[in-house]
């Protein structure tokens, strides 16, 4: 086996080495019920990576829709849940379990895990036991922003 960097601290709070889940932009920042956010700015976006509004709609950074070169607003893409996405590209139904909390820039993060029936997580290695529950594994990690300081 060659050297190489370690995957051990992808993100803030994750110590161990299970891989992030699938995200649109990279770290698998989420919301309280799992969907997608920017990591910085915690905007909700959709599957393509798009910030979008309340209602689903790709925005700019002003909150302005996004349109195309005729002037006609982009349609929205599916916005899913991250644990979800990355069953489906894997092959099985995520739970997002098992869940701890660390000091992450001044506020309370919550490192969650999706966890699946499966012996194998997203870094191709042997599945942890002992954070999921009915018989699961934990297959990736996000993460969710609290707000509250710690």
């Amino acid at each position: 086996m060659k050297p190489g960097e370690s995957e051990a601290y992808h993100l803030c709070g994750h110590t161990y080495t299970t891989g992030s889940c699938l995200h649109p932009l990279g770290e698998p920042r989420v919301d309280s019920r799992g969907f997608p956010l920017s990591a910085s700015g915690g905007h909700p976006v959709d599957n393509l990576g798009r910030r979008v509004d309340r209602r689903g709609r790709p925005v700019d950074n002003d909150g302005t829709l996004l349109r195309d070169p005729d002037g006609r607003p982009l349609p929205p893409a599916p916005r899913t849940r991250i644990c979800d996405e990355t069953g489906r590209v894997y092959g099985f139904d995520g739970e997002l379990q098992g869940g701890w909390y660390r000091c992450c820039f001044g506020q309370v993060r919550k490192l969650w895990d999706c966890c699946a029936y499966s012996g194998r997580r997203i870094n191709g290695d042997a599945s942890l036991t002992g954070y999921c529950y009915g018989g699961r594994r934990v297959f990736c990690v996000t993460y969710y922003d609290t707000r509250i300081p710690c």
